[in-house]
């Protein structure tokens, strides 16, 4: 990994709602704005959403994004959230490079926008909206290994002082959502401390660590909290690319249920 690139995997909350005041977001809302001040500013923003899944690993390419309102049955006022922060089409082709160079399928969209999972916690995090913001798709495959490959390849990448963004939730399962009950918090409490060892002890290999990551579905809880993969594998890919435990992990509270944010920043 490149020295001056910063990774962060997120928790992004529920659709919109960590930017309509919802009080079960207030917890990650203010997790989101310490954040930024603590990071290196990057000259670009490279985020994998678990929002977006195409045939292929595919690379945001507009030089001015639209958003993607990208989720249903909430306020009016939720689809007229504005972050209109410019694409970087020298940095999506730098890393639809550096993906292929890996022997792995990659396109570039010139068309395709900035779905909620990229401009929800940016917008919190940087609400001027003056970074260049580019897209990496996951693979409808979501496959763990090719994800962890995914990320690897991106060590390739050579872009000063870019920030990694992996925007997903390590708890997703929306009927718990719904209706917390024992069973549900004791299997989020279960998989979230497995999660937080995997990625931040220093007694794993890296051999042991992308193992655990690989076979993450054996994990206490796993298929509870992830009845689907997606919000999980973005995780994958921020580990892929920083190859060692993270320097800072953080448990958040959303709607409820422990989630889990960590950061590679040196």
């Amino acid at each position: 990994m490149n020295s001056n690139t910063q990774v962060l995997f997120l928790s992004h909350g529920g659709g919109p709602l960590p930017l309509l005041g919802d009080p079960g977001h207030a917890a990650l809302v203010e997790r989101l704005r310490e954040i930024a001040p603590g990071l290196r500013r990057p000259s670009a923003i490279l985020v994998i959403s678990a929002h977006w899944e195409a045939p292929v690993a595919t690379v945001t390419g507009a030089a001015n994004p639209e958003l993607i309102y990208d989720y249903y049955g909430f306020p009016p006022e939720s689809y007229e959230i504005r972050y209109p922060c410019p694409g970087q089409p020298a940095l999506a082709d730098a890393v639809a490079s550096a993906v292929a160079q890996a022997g792995i399928a990659v396109e570039v969209d010139t068309q395709r926008g900035l779905d909620h999972g990229v401009f929800v916690p940016l917008k919190i995090m940087y609400p001027a909206a003056s970074i260049p913001c580019v897209q990496l798709s996951l693979t409808g495959d979501l496959d763990a290994a090719a994800h962890l490959a995914l990320g690897q390849a991106l060590r390739a990448l050579e872009f000063e002082n870019l920030l990694v963004i992996g925007s997903g939730f390590s708890f997703h399962n929306m009927r718990a959502f719904a209706a917390r009950t024992p069973a549900a918090l004791e299997h989020n409490r279960a998989f979230e401390a497995w999660l937080q060892e995997t990625i931040a002890s220093p007694a794993l290999t890296e051999a042991e660590r992308e193992a655990r990551l690989r076979d993450w579905a054996q994990a206490p809880g796993a298929r509870f909290c992830h009845p689907r993969e997606e919000h999980l594998l973005p995780l994958h890919v921020c580990y892929g690319l920083a190859g060692r435990a993270c320097d800072e992990a953080h448990s958040v509270p959303v709607l409820g249920y422990a989630s889990s944010q960590f950061l590679w920043s040196r």
